[in-house]
């Protein structure tokens, strides 16, 4: 670049490199774990022992974010928003029954981080589109992210735990957790309805349908519907999800190599995510060994039934809220034996249904915090925790007394 004057190019100053604050969270995690391991903390063989267990796990998350962030590139989730709006006939009632759909599907088939990622500009933009209120629209995601997140493995990661913990393939899984899942939807939706889409509705509860959203490249956007079909099938099928989101994923990639290379770059495998994950495996491990698992075998209790239940879903809750919704599992499951299906499950329901209660007990809520930053959204706090709590307390209630007719 010149000077105005036509002097000699001005001298630059190279880019700092900033780092995001969830990414020097994941970096310090990381660390942790390395000089946990190093120091003796955690021996090598517990450690390896983790990390090998963690690996198909990681290599889920890595390809099905990956997954979902090409389909989003392909126009998957615009189209079927807008075809939501425009199925809903301008009848907010309608969109609202719609959007529910559409998120707690999104969860349940491509977990909770893709809906919380990936769906929130979509459904903010849409709010925008239609000229409503954009509160009812981003609440819907984050709550959904959270709540519809217990149907099948793949919709959580602490899901896949418990499932390879109590032994449990994805339809067997599905079978114990449907009506769970189908109670706290059900609260989910009540509580979504009176707190947030009644009380912003549109004057006469009318709005103006938009058109059809139109994918740039038809081929890349039916690539990709199939992608996130194949997936859903193969895990349903038996198929190991780490290798079934890598295949889905690896044909999506190939079908983008041949008709948008430029969209391919190293920033959408999620180097965050996964690095996150691995160091907090072994950083809760090795708080695990030195007391945490003596504190949290007292939370839960020796006893099972249906107290024993409560009190399993009551931890989850608890300890959630005080870290984080996915160290509170490891902690819990390392005090629970593994014959104990119905506790385990409880503690499931707790840490997945919990962490709506404080913004930080979840990694979904984070990430859809960032996203509504980042579209200058502006949530009323007070009334969004408040709410939120609510739904903590009576979808772990419900959803404990449904798993109690189950197992």
């Amino acid at each position: 670049m010149t000077s105005i004057r036509g002097g000699p190019p001005a001298p630059t100053r190279p880019a700092r490199l900033r780092l995001h604050p969830l990414d020097a969270v994941a970096v310090a995690l990381a660390l942790a774990g390395a000089v946990c391991v190093a120091t003796g903390l955690l021996p090598r063989p517990d450690a390896a022992a983790t990390l090998g267990r963690i690996l198909p796990l990681l290599l889920f998350l890595g390809t099905v974010v990956v997954l979902a962030e090409l389909a989003a590139a392909a126009g998957v989730f615009d189209v079927l928003a807008s075809r939501l709006a425009v199925a809903a006939r301008g009848s907010w009632r309608a969109l609202f029954a719609l959007c529910v759909g559409f998120v707690a599907t999104t969860t349940v088939v491509l977990n909770l981080d893709t809906t919380a990622v990936l769906l929130t500009p979509v459904l903010l933009a849409l709010a925008v589109t239609l000229r409503t209120a954009v509160a009812p629209l981003a609440v819907t995601t984050v709550w959904l992210a959270n709540t519809a997140s217990l149907l099948l493995p793949v919709s959580n990661l602490t899901n896949l735990l418990a499932a390879d913990r109590i032994g449990l393939d994805p339809l067997a899984y599905a079978k114990v957790m449907w009506l769970p899942q189908l109670a706290v939807l059900a609260v989910t939706t009540v509580l979504l309805w009176c707190f947030w889409w009644r009380r912003d509705r549109p004057a006469d509860g009318r709005f103006r349908p938009p058109a059809v959203h139109r994918p740039n490249d038809p081929v890349l956007y039916r690539t990709a519907l199939a992608g996130c079909l194949l997936l859903v099938g193969a895990t349903l099928a038996g198929v190991p999800v780490g290798l079934a989101s890598a295949v889905a994923t690896g044909l999506l990639v190939l079908a983008f190599v041949i008709r948008s290379p430029g969209t391919l770059r190293p920033a959408l495998l999620p180097w965050r995510l996964l690095v996150f994950v691995a160091g907090l495996f072994l950083v809760i491990q090795t708080i695990g060994q030195h007391g945490l698992n003596d504190l949290m075998a007292w939370l839960a209790g020796p006893d099972g039934g249906v107290w024993g239940a409560l009190r399993a879903s009551g931890t989850g809750v608890l300890s959630a809220n005080v870290v984080n919704n996915l160290p509170a599992y490891l902690a819990g499951e390392a005090v629970l034996p593994a014959h104990d299906r119905q506790r385990l499950l409880a503690l499931l329901v707790g840490t997945n249904i919990g962490p709506l209660a404080l913004p930080w007990a979840s990694l979904a809520t984070l990430l859809w915090l960032e996203r509504c930053r980042a579209a200058r959204v502006t949530i009323p706090m007070t009334r969004f925790l408040l709410t939120s709590a609510a739904l903590a307390l009576l979808g772990t209630l419900a959803a404990t007394a449904a798993l109690l007719l189950t197992t």
